[in-house]
């Protein structure tokens, strides 16, 4: 906690003023995480003050709001591409990167708990900077961003904001950005270092080397390509649904299961299912095999009974028997994108519409 406030101190995030009389006062607390590295050992205890962005008035202390989540099939994209040119895949990861964000809009914090100051105790922090759970904060820190990457050279992508390309003479450099996670590849690893000192000159950068855990993401290089799991986020998920225990299945569905949302007694915990659910969607960016059995329990999230619930413990046990699959982006000579559509004939048991499902290949990998 110390640590977190003097670097906020450092970095000039407020000033300490007399509360105003019409200011509308946004409330702050700590937030205490563990840090694991990639085969779950604890690499560090982290604590970091965040503002309580409900508290926040639209109009009054917050106007336009942006996240910077870069699209799966992006990655999934410039991962392709980097393993078939054998380019470098570095990561990086950005300290406290909400708080190089400045704020356009005047907003008025409480003093942080455990830190009043002794001789002013009913002043306020007035932000200079953002904070963390703002609700301008993600676009605050895309914009100091950008503008950086824009004076070194980069260029936005139209198709997904949170990708910068680099192109000069026989360079090619590509920067994707995940909030404060940040993967860069390109044609030339000179090029790269020199990207990764500028921005260390700006703001407090830690070169994280080979690319190997993101986003709750393993990723293992090997002669045959690149290897994505998410084995770590498998467990976690069993965990939380209480499915460790669980028997094994061979197959993600029952085909003799028919979902309709007429039809069986309500779940008693809606909440645990739409939690599990959406983990679900998330695991979906390294295991495409379970794609359309999410897509069916995904349908039922604002009323889930019982069969659904089942429908999901059932994709939890196929997710136990095979919770060593990965997704293997394999170098590939072609560029060629191909695309295999197909669509069900009115199969719906309730509004009797049609399922269309597709996949896009970039040479041998599968992309979206």
């Amino acid at each position: 906690m110390n640590t977190e406030f003097d670097a906020l101190l450092q970095n000039g995030t407020w000033n300490l003023v007399p509360k105003p009389s019409n200011a509308n006062l946004v409330g702050c607390k700590w937030v205490y995480r563990i840090k694991s590295k990639a085969n779950g050992d604890i690499d560090r205890f982290k604590a970091r003050l965040v503002a309580k962005g409900f508290h926040q008035q639209e109009g009054v202390d917050f106007s336009e709001t942006f996240s910077l989540v870069v699209k799966p099939t992006t990655v999934r994209l410039v991962l392709s591409l980097a393993v078939s040119h054998g380019w470098p895949l570095r990561q990086i990861d950005v300290q406290n990167a909400f708080l190089h964000g400045y704020l356009h809009e005047d907003v008025y914090i409480a003093q942080p708990p455990g830190f009043i100051h002794s001789q002013f105790p009913n002043h306020v922090c007035k932000l200079e900077k953002s904070l963390y759970a703002l609700c301008q904060a993600p676009r605050a820190w895309l914009s100091c961003l950008t503008d950086k990457l824009q004076s070194i050279g980069f260029i936005s992508s139209q198709t997904d904001h949170s990708l910068f390309v680099y192109h000069q003479g026989s360079t090619l450099i590509y920067f994707l950005i995940y909030v404060d996670d940040i993967i860069i590849t390109g044609s030339d690893i000179g090029s790269i270092n020199r990207v990764i000192t500028l921005l260390q000159g700006d703001f407090a950068v830690k070169d994280m080397g080979e690319l190997s855990f993101f986003l709750n993401i393993e990723a293992l290089r090997t002669d045959n390509g690149l290897y994505l799991s998410q084995r770590r986020y498998i467990l976690d998920l069993l965990m939380r649904s209480k499915m460790d225990k669980a028997k094994p299945c061979l197959t993600p569905m029952s085909t003799s299961l028919p979902l309709s949302k007429f039809v069986g007694v309500a779940f008693h915990d809606p909440s645990l299912y739409r939690s599990i659910v959406g983990g679900l969607q998330y695991l979906s960016f390294t295991r495409p095999d379970i794609a359309f059995a999410i897509h069916k329990v995904s349908k039922f999230m604002h009323n889930p009974m019982e069969m659904h619930w089942e429908a999901v413990k059932h994709i939890l046990c196929y997710l136990k028997h095979t919770i060593s699959h990965s997704l293997l982006i394999q170098p590939t000579a072609s560029v060629t994108l191909q695309t295999f559509s197909d669509a069900n004939w009115a199969s719906d048991l309730d509004d009797r519409r049609s399922i269309g499902a597709y996949g896009v290949y970039l040479g041998n990998n599968l992309v979206s």
